[in-house]
């Protein structure tokens, strides 16, 4: 597969769980925390999966706004888009995770609204890096 790069970055976590992230510019840094459901100290840091979501989300708005200039629907400026991500335990061994995608699009009928997630959902990066691997469920709020 081949990906003609137009943006790259770099970050660095130490600490695992209960660490560090930071971006190399430095303008991403966040102390990390282990959630108390996960068996840590709950902590005053974020965790990967709210990274995950927090930037599952954002990505999302962006493939609808591509897809609404594709099929000519207004994308509405208080488009949200809200990722529900869960963690544990795989039947196959290791961890795994899952994503549920509500997504409020104000003002555009069901149908636009569903061609919209469906489309963004073929467009979003995170969509595509994810497909085969986790459990991606959509619904429009």
């Amino acid at each position: 597969m081949s990906i003609d790069v137009k943006y790259s970055t770099v970050a660095t976590a130490t600490g695992g769980r209960d660490g560090h992230a930071q971006s190399e510019d430095g303008r991403f840094d966040v102390k990390l925390s282990t959630p108390k459901e996960l068996g840590g100290a709950g902590g005053d840091g974020t965790n990967p999966e709210q990274l995950f979501a927090a930037g599952y989300s954002a990505c999302f708005i962006g493939a609808l706004k591509v897809a609404g200039q594709q099929l000519k629907i207004k994308v509405p400026d208080d488009v949200a888009v809200t990722a529900n991500v869960g963690i544990g335990p795989r039947a196959a061994g290791g961890f795994g995770i899952t994503t549920d995608l509500s997504v409020s699009l104000p003002g555009v009928e069901r149908d636009q609204a569903q061609q919209l997630v469906d489309a963004a959902h073929q467009i979003c990066p995170y969509s595509n890096a994810t497909r085969g691997n986790v459990d991606v469920g959509l619904t429009l709020a």
